[in-house]
């Protein structure tokens, strides 16, 4: 019984630290969903760089005052921007052709940390690059987004490197990115920046992990208890029953 119930605990914290996408040239992003302060300035990210074009269709404007430890008038004045209600759902404000304009519709990124991974999302935010044909991305090469951070990180411009395949032929490939203007934040400020993002969008994806982690300690705690006192009346009861 002791096993069964060190074994639950087991899969329980290896759950909780595996990770949700993956990629062996990922940036570690170092997010904290658990850091409130971190969550609502991530908040106040999205909504000025992402919502006008991206949705988070499974989330009201409201539960954010309740998850967030925020007053709903704060919400409203700075999170629910337009004509919309703080009931409302988070849709974006962008119109239908934004399908034509793009070449694809800004997709909803109300489950995108948990469809891609937090250091999936870091790495996309900290990958871009300008070129002559415009923006590309390390990442997720040729991705219909500009970089709408880009005033925030300064243009970042790839320095190539010549290297040789195991066929003797030659290619060319991004060695690194380096500033060529400097943004309004330096890199580090940068990061924290994307870090407090990603915090934010892991909220998205699952807003109950501000609660269900905590919670979790104490389920665990009280299978242990449980399994002890199951052991003990399982000895009390079979105590006569092998003399």
């Amino acid at each position: 019984m002791i096993r069964i119930a060190f074994s639950i605990a087991l899969l329980a914290a290896s759950s909780l630290a595996w990770p949700a996408g993956g990629g062996e040239d990922l940036e570690q992003a170092g997010s904290n969903v658990h850091n409130l302060a971190s969550v609502q300035r991530g908040a106040a990210m999205f909504m000025n760089y992402c919502h006008s074009c991206h949705s988070a269709q499974y989330m009201r404007y409201q539960r954010l005052a309740r998850d967030l430890d925020l007053t709903e008038e704060q919400v409203n004045e700075y999170l629910v921007l337009g004509n919309r209600e703080i009931t409302d759902y988070m849709i974006a404000a962008m119109p239908e052709d934004a399908e034509q304009w793009f070449g694809k519709k800004p997709p909803d990124l109300t489950l995108t940390s948990r469809s891609r991974g937090e250091d999936w999302i870091y790495s996309f935010l900290k990958g871009f690059y300008l070129t002559e044909d415009g923006w590309n991305n390390t990442v997720l090469a040729n991705a219909s987004m500009p970089n709408v951070l880009w005033e925030l990180q300064g243009i970042q411009r790839p320095v190539m490197e010549t290297y040789t395949d195991e066929s003797g032929e030659e290619h060319s490939r991004i060695a690194e990115l380096e500033i060529d203007q400097e943004g309004l934040m330096t890199p580090a400020e940068y990061d924290q920046a994307l870090r407090d993002l990603v915090a934010f969008m892991t909220y998205l994806g699952e807003p109950a992990v501000l609660k269900r982690e905590s919670m979790g300690i104490w389920v665990l705690l009280f299978l242990v208890v449980f399994t002890f006192l199951s052991w003990l009346l399982y000895k009390e009861y079979w105590r006569d029953v092998k003399k």
